[in-house]
């Protein structure tokens, strides 16, 4: 823990971020996939996963 967490200070880098091109913002990925049981049914299911470019902060450092 910083000093800037108990102070509530406001640290202005932030400000000058952009959002994540690779998850819009939200810090995660969500991939779909579809697959075939023994029955030949389909299953679908969302797998969801930290983003790796920002580590799943939603920012993209400043420049």
């Amino acid at each position: 823990m910083d000093d800037s967490d108990r102070t509530g200070s406001f640290d202005t880098r932030i400000l000058q971020q952009g959002r994540c091109p690779e998850c819009s913002g939200t810090g995660e990925l969500r991939i779909d996939s579809e697959n075939i049981n023994e029955d030949f049914e389909v299953e679908k299911q969302t797998v969801i996963t930290p983003c790796q470019r920002c580590n799943g902060s939603g920012w993209t450092p400043a420049r």
